[in-house]
């Protein structure tokens, strides 16, 4: 009996549950005027003169009914672009959702190469001569080698 009377008062709490829902969703969708920086919803100033005015508005148009889509252009066509916590794939905005994964990409990409080719050069630095030359050192290198290394030590 209780299950039953709970599960009744749901059904008649629902359409309220659903519009505060609604309500926050479109909240966030939308940027502050006041200068925060911070959505409609998670504005931080206490009685704000932009988000409160804005939820208000936002609370009217949901219980006329109107949806999340129709209450966003209505913003975007008073307020412009910018009232929009988030740029819309149309236009030119589309630049705005690639780039940062573009500039991921080309960095990791760049970083890869640059880490590789200074591997490999490093791996040829402290290779031994014969592997570099394909033969071995010759003994005429060897005896140039030791006199320039006795006349270094003789100097120091």
């Amino acid at each position: 009996m209780r299950a039953a009377l709970f599960a009744l008062a749901l059904l008649a709490l629902a359409p309220v549950l659903a519009t505060a829902t609604t309500q926050q969703e479109v909240e966030e969708s939308l940027t502050c005027q006041c200068g925060c920086g911070l959505t409609v919803h998670s504005c931080n100033h206490l009685q704000c003169g932009s988000g409160e005015p804005m939820k208000k508005e936002i609370a009217e148009r949901l219980a006329r009914g109107e949806t999340k889509e129709q209450i966003l252009a209505a913003f975007r066509e008073r307020l412009g672009e910018k009232v929009l916590s988030s740029p819309t794939m149309q236009g030119f905005n589309w630049f705005a959702w690639v780039t940062p994964f573009a500039a991921l990409l080309i960095a990791g990409t760049i970083l890869t190469v640059v880490i590789r080719r200074h591997a490999q050069a490093t791996a040829q630095a402290l290779a031994p001569a014969a592997d570099r030359a394909g033969a071995p050192v010759s003994d005429a290198l060897r005896a140039r080698l030791a006199r320039e290394l006795e006349a270094l030590d003789r100097e120091s």
